[in-house]
This record gives C-alpha cells, structure tokens and sequence, in this order.
C-alpha cells in the first residue's frame, strides 16, 4: 500500500508539472505572436468598433500619431488653425492582434475595405487633416505586406471606377493614447451612427451581386441602410424596433451601394439610416439610431398623414361617436385588433362587447400590449390606455364594464383587423 501511495503521488507531481509547463508554453506563444499596427481611417470612434469585432484582434485604442508641433490632444487638434494643417495629428487606431489567429494582412484588408482612402484630409462629412487616411508601420516586413495589399486594392478601386489610393504608408514615431471618454466611445453612446465611408469594393474573386429594387418602387416602403461590417447602432435598431415590427408597410435593408433606381437625397454613410419611400422616392430620412417612439412618431405622419387616425395616435384625439371604423369593427368575424403603426396585437374580438357607446369596447387588452396612466386633462379624472409597442394613444378605461369587469373604451382609427386565420403569421 505504501507504494503504491508513492507512485499516486508521483503521477499526481508529473501532471501538475505538465500542467504548469502547458500554461507557460501558452502564454509565451501568445505573446510571442502579439503585434499591433496603427491605422487611421477618418474619426476613430466607429474605426475602433470595427477592429474590435474581427476575431484575433485582442484590442484596439483610439488615439493620436503622425503629428509635431501640436499638442496630441482632441481639444489642439481639432482648433481651426489645425484644420488644414498638414503637421496635425492623425485621429487613428492602435490594434493589437495575435498573429496565430489574424494576419497582418487581413487587419491592412479590413482597413481598405471599411473606408474610402482616395479622400484626402477627409472621410465623408469629417473634413481636416486628423480624418486622413494613413498606415504607420514599425519595420520594413510591414511595410511590404502593407504595400503590397495597397497596389492590390488599387488595382480593385480602377476597376470600380475610383482614384488613386492617398493612404500615408509612414513609419511610426509614437502613439499617443486618446482622452478616456474617447476610448469605446459608441459602447459609452448608444443613440447616435456609426459612419460607413467605404467604398463598398472588397477583396474577393466574386463580381458585385446586382441588387433587385424593383419591388421598392411601387407604394410605400420603410428602407434602412446597415452597415457592410458591424454597426452596435444597427444591432440596436434592429433589437428595439424592427423584430417587433409586424405594420402593414413592409420595410426592407440595403448597404449604401445598393440604392439603384432609388431616388434618395440624404447622405447615406451614417448606419443607421431610416429612410421612407414613396414609389420608390425618399420623403423622409433619418440619419442614425431612432428610438422605438421617434421611428412611431415619423412612421405615423408617413403612414397616416393629416388624418383623424393620426390626431388620436399623437395628439391623444378621439373619434366621432358611430364613425365609419367603428362600423366596420364592431361586427367583425373571430380575430383580433393590431395597432396600426407595429402591427402588434392589442385587443381579442372574444373580449368585445357592445357597450352603445359608439366606441369599440373591450373587458380587457391582450397581455402585455398597452399601458395605463393617469389622464387629468379637461378637468376629467381619466386613466388613459396607450399601446406598449408603438406609444400611440388608444382610448381610456373606466369600471363600468359587464359583470364589474372594466370597459376599455377603444378608438378604431388606431386599429386594424386580423382574422383568426391569419393571427399565426404575426
């Protein structure tokens, strides 16, 4: 027994012994194949939020390079004696990576691709000399790679029609880490757009899909350009508003070079940017993340115009007693009752009842699709009912329902049928 006790210990020694050897070995390799480059493509805040979505990059910090004579801080090299001059500071990027997973060169493909380097001293509405576009490497083995994918991407940029490639290919003096409210600066500012200035030319072998938009040119659609890489602003739209979103007007996503036979005005390099089609014409756009009763409020006026519905909805209206809505819905067949904007169901036919009010009436909403506050205007003591999705007011309720269950007094102008049949495909 004895012995055997010995050799249990020895087997336990030789495992923790691997074990640690094991994690060093790790730990070395990785450090061993950790490089970082810096990169500056127009304003760093969305540039940061790239890189640090691309698997192997370990982190990426904003901050200032490729300057003398101006002091490496936001509030210097933002001054307008700065603006146009060429010693200022380059907004830019450090991105550290790990080699075994990402190469260099996808990192310099990645940063062609995700911005347009034939502007100069520019990147869309970004105008100045800290928005240019430049690489700054540390050794001659760089700068090959990054030449290299540059004369690439410009064979790929003549072919598409576009200019010569600016990119300053330098190499590096000093970084200098940027101000902390700069640093994860979308993570820290979740309502605004992360800019898109790419030119939409990549580095593949597959010739541009051609975009069919021919279904966006007849009635009205909700269109929303989305960013070709990683956009948070888009992911949050997407979370907030469209999931939900069941209306009657269909909306659809493209990137900014995917708008042919489109006729839209506003720019179109912020991701977000909502847009309203009217027969294929842009009456309304929005650029950047809308919150869920912003993109209501504009997709009511869209929708709805000046119309009675549109009173109830936004300026807490109600209809004519009897009116024609009313008519229609209150003998409608088995379904239920959706708001008009989301197209979220809010009212059950089985909880209708005929009140003789000339209002439709309802002993209770579906779970969870409106909410209940207090209404004291006109000198009324009232508990106003708004739909949950889309903030639109809907009527009141008051006690006075069948057997003590309460009356929800509804206005039809802000709601639009579904037939049970029809109910599974909301």
């Amino acid at each position: 027994m004895m012995k055997v006790s010995k050799l249990n210990k020895y087997f336990l020694l030789f495992f923790v012994l691997i074990s640690i050897v094991t994690q060093v070995e790790a730990s070395a390799n990785k450090t061993n194949h950790t490089q970082s480059i810096v990169l500056g493509s127009g304003c760093f805040w969305g540039a940061e939020k790239g890189y640090e979505q691309i698997r192997g990059v370990e982190d990426a910090v904003s901050g200032y390079a490729d300057g003398r004579g101006v002091s490496p801080n936001y509030r210097s090299i933002t001054q307008f004696k700065n603006k146009y001059n060429n010693n200022n500071f380059a907004e830019v990027v450090e991105v550290t990576f790990n080699s075994n997973e990402i190469s260099l060169r996808s990192i310099i493909k990645h940063f062609f691709e995700s911005h347009d380097p034939t502007q100069s001293n520019r990147q869309g509405n970004d105008i100045g000399t800290q928005y240019r576009s430049t690489i700054l490497y540390k050794n001659n083995e760089e700068k090959v790679i990054i030449e290299r994918v540059l004369n690439e991407y410009q064979d790929l940029l003549n072919k598409s029609g576009y200019g010569k490639i600016v990119t300053k290919v330098k190499k590096l003096e000093s970084f200098f880490e940027a101000e902390n409210y700069h640093q994860d600066y979308i993570k820290k500012n979740p309502n605004e757009y992360c800019p898109d200035h790419s030119t939409g030319v990549v580095f593949n072998d597959e010739p541009p899909k051609e975009i069919d938009n021919s279904n966006l040119l007849i009635g009205k659609h909700i269109l929303v350009i989305d960013s070709k890489t990683y956009c948070p602003y888009c992911e949050k739209f997407d979370n907030e508003v469209l999931q939900s979103y069941k209306g009657t007007i269909p909306f659809s996503k493209r990137t900014s070079d995917q708008l042919n036979s489109l006729q839209i005005s506003a720019p179109t390099w912020a991701t977000p940017t909502i847009i309203f089609l009217l027969d294929g014409k842009e009456v309304f756009a929005k650029q950047g993340y809308m919150e869920p009763i912003n993109f209501y409020k504009a997709l009511g006026k869209f929708k709805l115009g000046e119309s009675e519905a549109y009173d109830v909805a936004f300026n807490e209206g109600t209809d004519a007693r009897f009116c024609k809505e009313y008519q229609i819905f209150k003998n409608t067949p088995d379904g239920i009752f959706v708001d008009k904007l989301s197209g979220q169901p809010l009212f059950d036919t089985r909880d209708r009842f005929v009140s003789k009010s000339g209002w439709l009436s309802f002993t209770k909403p579906v779970d969870d699709a409106t909410y209940e506050l207090p209404d004291n205007r006109y000198g009324m003591k009232r508990v106003e009912v708004r739909s949950l999705s889309s903030d639109i007011h809907l009527g009141h309720v008051f006690d006075d329902g069948p057997n003590g269950m309460p009356r929800y007094c509804i206005n039809a102008t802000v709601l639009e049928f579904v037939p049970r049949s029809k109910v599974a495909q909301l």
